[in-house]
């Protein structure tokens, strides 16, 4: 039984830090056009999941832990856009570090572990049920 209940735990961490994942995927793609209001303010950076393997007394095992969130150091794009507001002295604005397509594929494969993590989930409780149900009969 206590198998049983670890599994869910980990299958559990591991939704949670898929979630939190997708959360801050989406959190880049909203700003992915987000510019400085001036042309000294940096525009949005790019945010980045950590996870920690953290050990867990109950399940006698490793369970995954959203870890802090980094920030890419990677440079902006800049783009020729004299017009504005946030437009430098030569007509450049800064804008964010987001590549759509990077951020549409980690979601994909967020959404991915996410499932598999959701079939642990499902799997186990039906393991459990039909073991329940042999107990009784």
């Amino acid at each position: 039984m206590s198998d049983f209940l670890a599994s869910l735990r980990i299958a559990a961490t591991g939704l949670h830090a898929q979630n939190a994942r997708m959360r801050i995927i989406a959190e880049n793609l909203a700003n992915a056009d987000s510019t400085g209001k001036t042309p000294e303010e940096d525009p949005y950076r790019r945010r980045i999941p950590t996870f920690e393997a953290v050990m867990d007394a109950e399940v006698g095992g490793k369970v995954v832990e959203v870890g802090k969130i980094a920030l890419d150091q990677s440079d902006f794009v800049s783009r020729y856009e004299p017009g504005h507001p946030a437009a430098d002295g030569r007509g450049y604005v800064r804008y964010p570090n987001v590549n759509s397509l990077v951020e549409t594929m980690d979601m994909r494969e967020a959404q991915r572990s996410y499932e598999a993590n959701l079939n642990v989930v499902t799997v186990t409780r039906s393991m459990l049920g039909r073991t329940l149900d042999i107990l009784r009969g």
